[in-house]
């Protein structure tokens, strides 16, 4: 197969990157673009030998970059930034290309966030510390000390920003990094491998490889050099993914799925609520901390339907790559199949759709909102990953609290309303590692980012991303016993 392939103008290397080098496998895979369904290319297929190359490679290359000091590391993680604003045109066409998101939300959203993932925690590498206490005389010093090797698995939704949530902190913690993105869109991965050898990172420090699964994520996992892996994916994946770690007692951070609601009072500003409902089918629903559980108060629930529709029935369904388009494709021909059957299973059941229902040619399904659903049914509980809402109403706080706490995820929660008091009140009652209120999506990279219940374990951001990436130390040193004698 050829070693570079072109997408929209840009080459990419198809190879995995391993040691400072472009490594090919024996077997590959066919990537294809969700907006038309044509083949991109075929990508080097990795399984348990490029996992063991890639986890030696980070091994020896771990007590070198450990040993860098935070400045000069500071200094390469911001030298990537410069690689990445760059080329933000070149890595913002691939990855529409590749997964199928708004091209206009990756040029001026998705992809300077990138940068910014890196010159955050360059910045706030050199700024963390704890302050030095003392016990009965002595002297406790806490540090954080680079872990090791780190695994780290990336889903396709958001295929670049995603992975630099993970690997920035790594690095910047002083670890090396083994990143295994998304088999259904892998191209931008191999491009930031190219960056970072561009920027200065060193051979080893950071590598990609490309595979299916647990073809290659299972050698990954359960590899005995490995000191972290995190993972942003499905639940049972991270089962598999907890299983096949449990071994080494390696340390996990897990972001999973999401059924989070989105709570609508009768105080609220009502074209306010509207704006974020229809705001839930950014990235064709593609989005874990997507409100897709629209909880209204009965007093204003037709006529928060009838604004809704009439907003999301504007919505222009199309190319990514058209300015004019606001929801583009799903990314798998598999992933439509699953999204419709969920759709299909619960009008069956008694629901009606009041907007779209069903697919359109290609990879595309319609937005979605589902009226009359049980709150124990399969489409309230279970995360379908796609333009698909439903709607159910309260008469009151009680109720909403109930309704919104009454799955098995908890990783995000909004709430509208007009009342202060109301809203402390709710969001003290709210199950999710995320709360927004009178707003979504709203993320700072210096707080903690992380789900409860089966939407996820730990979390990441600030201060909270190192402590995961480090292994922290304490020094407890005696007030006495030195002795005189230097020589």
């Amino acid at each position: 197969m050829p070693d570079t392939i072109t997408v929209a103008g840009v080459a990419v290397d198809t190879r995995h990157w391993i040691g400072g080098l472009r490594v090919a496998s024996a077997g590959t895979f066919t990537d294809h673009s969700p907006i038309d369904g044509s083949e991109l290319g075929e990508i080097a297929r990795g399984g348990p030998t490029e996992a063991d190359a890639a986890v030696a490679a980070a091994r020896d290359a771990f007590p070198a970059w450990a040993a860098t000091s935070r400045g000069d590391r500071a200094r390469i993680l911001h030298a990537i930034a410069d690689g990445v604003e760059k080329r933000i045109e070149e890595l913002a066409i691939v990855e529409t290309t590749d997964n199928g998101a708004l091209l206009r939300s990756h040029r001026r959203g998705v992809m300077p966030r990138v940068a910014h993932n890196f010159r955050f925690f360059a910045d706030w590498l050199l700024k963390l510390e704890h302050e030095d206490f003392e016990t009965r005389g002595h002297a406790n010093h806490v540090s954080w000390d680079p872990a090791g090797p780190c695994v780290l698995i990336t889903p396709w939704n958001a295929p670049l920003m995603l992975a630099t949530w993970k690997v920035a902190p790594a690095l910047a913690a002083g670890n090396t990094v083994v990143l295994k993105p998304a088999e259904w869109s892998p191209l931008t991965a191999s491009l930031l491998a190219d960056i970072a050898a561009e920027a200065g990172l060193p051979a080893g420090v950071l590598n990609v490889v490309q595979g299916y699964g647990s073809e290659i994520g299972d050698a990954l996992t359960s590899h005995p050099d490995v000191r972290r892996v995190s993972f942003t994916g499905s639940v049972p994946t991270a089962r598999r993914i907890a299983a096949s770690a449990a071994g080494n007692l390696t340390p996990l951070s897990l972001e999973l799925g999401g059924k989070s609601p989105l709570l609508v009072f009768a105080d609220a500003d009502l074209d306010l609520a509207v704006d974020l409902a229809v705001e839930q089918y950014d990235n064709a629903g593609q989005v874990c901390l997507a409100g897709t559980r629209l909880l209204v108060e009965e007093t204003i629930a037709d006529e928060f339907t009838r604004r809704f529709v009439r907003r999301a029935s504007a919505l222009t369904q199309g190319d990514p790559r058209d300015e004019t388009t606001d929801i583009g494709p799903t990314i798998h021909p598999r992933q439509v199949e699953k999204i419709d059957g969920f759709v299909q299973r619960a009008v069956a059941a008694g629901a009606r759709a009041v907007v779209g229902g069903h697919r359109k040619d290609g990879q595309y399904y319609t937005p979605t909102l589902l009226t009359g659903v049980a709150q124990d049914s399969e489409i309230v509980q279970e995360e379908v990953f796609g333009p698909v809402l439903t709607l159910q109403t309260f008469a009151g706080e009680d109720e909403a609290v109930r309704l919104a706490n009454g799955t098995r995820f908890g990783l995000a929660a909004t709430v509208v309303t007009g009342d202060r008091d109301r809203a402390e009140r709710v969001t003290a009652r709210l199950v999710a590692g995320t709360v927004w209120v009178n707003c979504f999506f709203v993320r700072d990279l210096q707080a903690p980012f992380g789900g409860t219940r089966q939407s996820g374990v730990g979390r990441e951001g600030g201060t909270w991303s190192f402590d995961f990436y480090c292994d922290l130390k304490n020094t407890v040193t005696a007030p006495k016993g030195w002795s005189q004698n230097h020589g």
